[in-house]
């Protein structure tokens, strides 16, 4: 069996004068290869790279010449698991506090926002953030948020861990002494008193909270969503690959498609689809293998797959809590993906916990057995504790491995749970590469981590954290060239396009970032603060700040 669409190949490369040619920088083409000053795009993909010289050499009246002033140029970079879709359906109702530093700035962001909205309008920060980024290594207090909102309700959540709400966002949630616990989630409460103390914990909490707030028009999502992918391309990412997860519905998927047919998008976007609802897996997953192909859509929009909530009974969650596989569950998982296989779709399952990976493993190598899945693109998603045995059954089975900077925000929760020499040495990023298993990387943002990838690149090289957890040992951290091939070509591998994109190859899609600093050489730490100044997707412009603002397409 053998996915449903053609392998990609390097494009023709055509005649005439370039479109584009970007001179005096430092364009790194792909890993092991040596940095060339020029690069010469033509009809959305690269034609020549090279010397200054050569490359001029080949302009034309009508070609554009950009000089890049010695800048680092990098292929795009491919997030291989987030949640752009969900994310981008309320990324304008909300508060980031991702790249914030204090919690007196964050706060301070509160207060601008109460200054200009009317009282009643909620203030929502949903993720992206964790106590050790701030100065002052705490989470903010109800009373805190009460004192700086005392009409505006405020709910804010750390990670998928807790949300706190001030006075008015308990009241207009409907959150009192006799508010019953919602199903999946709990509403803390004093002891002596039973009146709530204003911090919520689980999904169903969440959800409950979230649901309180101002529904959006269609409109108003297609705009939000259009908001967020061009705040992404300002990182430098060119590639989104949307895992599905918890809650994703046909019909959340509207506005991106809406948004795709407007025009090209500032991102190619690739889309794992996935159940919904519990108990409903194998009818909702046979719905997409019916209606939906690998591949359909363009050069901006396709779908992959079908993603990682694949079953409930299988879906570990964030791994800090107990969790076994029933068999029952593993039965019907089977059902499921002999279907996903015999239709040639790839495949990406979320599995945190070693346990839950070898349950998962158990499956697929029972549908192996019946329907070959080597050359499918099935993967895993997390799996950051993976045992050795565990991944010589992915590299046997031919399978693929996304990790995301989770620990960044996790260690210590982790370690308490896993034990920390799993942590320490969690994902084993050089045994992935020494099986030769397929690593791609990403941020699993925007509710338990920032999608910024500089974030990510600098704990895939450090192995360190934001809340004072364990540091990956030296052992299994990438050098600087294996982490961004992990973010670019590697990625590439789980949507079928690393012969298309991830390089900057002749033949190759012209999807690259300017950096504002060169990554190759900035401190460690620095890693994390760098940025696109001109972003590129198939040689459009989809951001351009500093020397490269206005910049046309």
């Amino acid at each position: 069996m053998s996915i449903r669409w053609p392998q990609r190949t390097v494009r023709p490369p055509g005649e005439g004068p370039p479109d584009l040619v970007l001179r005096r920088g430092r364009v790194h083409v792909a890993t092991g290869e040596a940095p060339v000053t020029a690069l010469a795009v033509r009809g959305g993909a690269v034609v020549a790279v090279g010397a200054d010289e050569r490359v001029m050499g080949l302009a034309g009246p009508a070609t554009q010449v950009v000089d890049l002033g010695g800048r680092t140029v990098v292929p795009g970079l491919i997030d291989s698991h987030l949640h752009v879709v969900r994310g981008g359906l309320t990324w304008t109702q909300e508060q980031f506090w991702f790249e914030v530093d204090s919690l007196e700035d964050a706060l301070g962001m509160i207060r601008s926002q109460v200054a200009a909205t009317p009282p009643g309008t909620w203030i929502r920060v949903v993720g992206g953030w964790q106590r050790g980024q701030f100065r002052e290594r705490r989470d903010p207090t109800r009373e805190e948020l009460t004192a700086l909102a005392p009409e505006h309700p405020v709910y804010v959540q750390l990670l998928y861990e807790e949300a706190v709400l001030n006075d008015a966002g308990l009241a207009a949630a409907g959150i009192d002494r006799h508010a019953p616990d919602p199903e999946r989630g709990s509403f803390e409460r004093d002891p002596d008193s039973g009146e709530p103390t204003g911090t919520v914990r689980g999904v169903g909490a969440f959800m409950h909270c979230l649901g309180k707030g101002p529904a959006m028009s269609h409109e108003d999502q297609v705009a939000s969503t259009d908001a967020m992918l061009r705040h992404l391309a300002g990182y430098g990412l060119t590639g989104l690959i949307d895992a599905g997860g918890l809650g994703m519905t046909p019909e959340s998927y509207l506005p991106i498609f809406d948004l795709w047919r407007r025009g090209p998008l500032p991102a190619k976007v690739r889309l794992y689809v996935c159940a919904a609802s519990r108990g409903g897996e194998r009818d909702e997953v046979a719905a997409w293998v019916r209606h939906t192909r690998p591949g359909f859509g363009d050069t901006w929009l396709q779908h992959i797959g079908v993603g990682e909530v694949a079953h409930f009974g299988c879906h570990d969650l964030e791994g800090l809590t107990d969790f076994a596989v029933a068999d029952a569950a593993k039965d019907e998982l089977e059902l499921i993906l002999l279907d996903v296989a015999r239709a040639g779709f790839p495949l990406h399952m979320h599995a945190v916990l070693d346990d839950t990976t070898s349950a998962v493993l158990d499956v697929w190598e029972r549908v192996d057995a019946q329907v070959p899945v080597r050359d499918l693109r099935w993967s895993l998603a997390h799996a950051e504790p993976i045992s050795d045995a565990n991944l010589d059954r992915v590299a046997r089975l031919g399978a693929g491995i996304a990790v995301q900077n989770r620990l960044v925000y996790r260690a210590t929760d982790s370690a308490r749970v896993w034990g920390e020499e799993a942590v320490r040495g969690g994902p084993p990023l050089r045994k992935i590469l020494d099986r030769g298993i397929p690593l791609g990387a990403g941020t699993d943002s925007t509710r338990v981590a920032s999608p910024n990838p500089w974030v990510s690149l600098w704990w895939l090289v450090t192995g360190r954290t934001y809340d004072d957890g364990p540091d990956r040992v030296a052992e299994q951290c990438l050098t600087r060239e294996q982490a961004l091939h992990a973010y670019t070509r590697g990625s590439a591998w789980f949507s079928v396009e690393e012969h298309d994109r991830g390089a900057l190859q002749p033949g190759m899609a012209a999807d690259l970032a300017v950096l504002d600093d060169d990554y190759f050489s900035v401190a460690d730490d620095d890693i994390r603060r760098l940025g696109s100044e001109l972003t590129l997707v198939e040689g459009r412009v989809s951001h351009a700040s500093g020397d490269f603002t206005g910049l046309a397409d």
